[in-house]
């Protein structure tokens, strides 16, 4: 029996090869058509496990297309290019964050 190499998991879909914008985006439209708030968060640790994320900038409560969000992840990228980012979706009626996926993997870690 042959076992796979054991790999790291940071966070959803993280398994996956990197996401491309398409991707991002179908993701980033389900979050918007639940009716969620979606932030873009990154983590300066090279150890990603740790839990402390980073906000930027602020939650894009006024979103309306996912082509916003993307383009707020891509200027996080362009600004922390060696860490890692995700993209997170709240609840304002739960108050509570209820999703969130990585977007970005420093090119050390893939």
């Amino acid at each position: 029996m042959q076992t796979l190499p054991k790999e790291r998991r940071y966070e959803t879909f993280s398994y996956l090869p990197p996401l491309t914008d398409l991707q991002i985006i179908k993701q980033v439209q389900y979050i918007l058509d639940q009716g969620y708030i979606p932030a873009i968060e990154f983590n300066e640790s090279s150890e990603p496990t740790v839990r402390y994320w980073t906000l930027w900038k602020l939650p894009l409560f006024s979103a309306t297309s996912p082509q916003e969000v993307l383009s707020e992840v891509q200027a996080c990228r362009s600004a922390y290019p060696n860490c890692f980012i995700r993209v997170v979706g709240f609840d304002n009626i739960k108050q509570c964050q209820v999703l969130s996926f990585l977007v970005y993997k420093p090119s050390g870690l893939r």
